[in-house]
């Protein structure tokens, strides 16, 4: 009889265990970062937590959810856009680890490379600070435009634009919709794929491997000690991760960052 309670109350005991398993709530965007939170959530699920995965279409409402307690934490952004939100809006998120590079490209529905772009061309860029940097910063590369020195740049700082290029700067999202009426526009990759274009094959000129602006885990700067926050960030540092990162976005120009 003994046995039987000491059996019975062991299987209360799992039971009750896996009734408290915690949740975590990730606020994410479309691709890549959906897709690769989901398999740091097979990780996670094994080590007996519950992820509840976010989407969200835009740069800002993570960050403010996860600044109001909706959200356990967040991955979407690189670390330029973050220290600039988190000064902008006077946030207390910190990163704590890159996961992914998604770089931004140029595309086009009206030219085939970069030679052909003509004068007065249009040219479509991302209207928030980082990525309009790293916009005029590829434009600079593939010899477009002439840059100032600095950061947050913006038509403004243009001091040589010999095709005397028209840039129209809009929000990211509003990009993909552009190519019909622009020469070239400059789109962040998440955007680009949800769109249909395949960077590896479409993108007339792409960010290098070497670009800073990998994509990081952010949380409240009070839980980035927290047992979940660091079994999260571990998740998605993991072989899983990174197995998948290589063997099935690596043709769509996502690269691991770990």
């Amino acid at each position: 009889m003994k046995k039987i309670v000491s059996v019975f109350c062991a299987l209360l005991f799992f039971a009750s265990a896996a009734q408290a398993a915690e949740k975590i709530v990730l606020g994410v965007t479309p691709f890549p970062a959906q897709e690769i939170a989901a398999v740091a959530a097979g990780v996670l699920e094994k080590q007996g937590y519950e992820v509840e995965i976010k989407e969200f279409t835009d740069f800002i409402q993570p960050n403010l959810a996860l600044a109001d307690g909706s959200l356990d934490a967040n991955f979407f952004q690189h670390l330029p856009y973050l220290e600039n939100m988190r000064s902008e809006k006077n946030l207390d998120i910190v990163p704590l680890v890159k996961v992914h590079l998604l770089p931004i490209g140029i595309y086009s529905h009206k030219v085939k490379s970069i030679a052909e772009v003509g004068e007065r061309a249009v040219v479509a860029v991302p209207n928030d600070p980082t990525n309009g940097f790293r916009a005029y910063k590829l434009l600079e590369r593939e010899g477009l435009l002439k840059m100032k020195d600095g950061i947050n740049l913006t038509a403004r700082d243009i001091v040589e634009n010999p095709k005397k290029l028209k840039i129209i700067e809009l929000e990211a999202p509003q990009l993909p919709r552009t190519l019909r009426d622009t020469t070239i526009s400059v789109i962040n990759m998440n955007f680009a794929v949800d769109a249909g274009l395949d960077p590896s094959k479409d993108a007339l000129a792409l960010e290098d491997k070497d670009s800073p602006y990998a994509v990081v885990l952010a949380c409240r700067g009070e839980d980035k000690d927290s047992p979940k926050i660091k079994a999260l960030a571990a998740a998605l540092n993991s072989p899983e991760v990174k197995k998948f990162i290589t063997e099935e976005l690596a043709s769509k120009g996502v690269l691991p960052a770990f």
